[in-house]
């Protein structure tokens, strides 16, 4: 079975860019992350620039 660390490196290695977000609304969130996965993007990256960043993460983590 595939470490975590070696998931992590199939899935970066597989997807040509990482999407880097700031969310200004925490309900924007879920639903982009899923339009992202969905276009073929699932690995995204939330900047913590925002008062909400750390609950948008909490929320597209859940």
């Amino acid at each position: 079975m595939p470490s975590k660390t070696e998931k992590l490196l199939s899935l970066l290695n597989g997807q040509p860019v990482i999407p880097v977000l700031k969310i200004a609304n925490v309900a924007d969130a879920v639903p982009l992350a899923r339009a992202l996965a969905r276009g073929g993007l699932p690995a995204i990256e939330i900047t913590l620039r925002t008062a909400d960043a750390l609950e948008a993460i909490r929320r597209v983590a859940g």
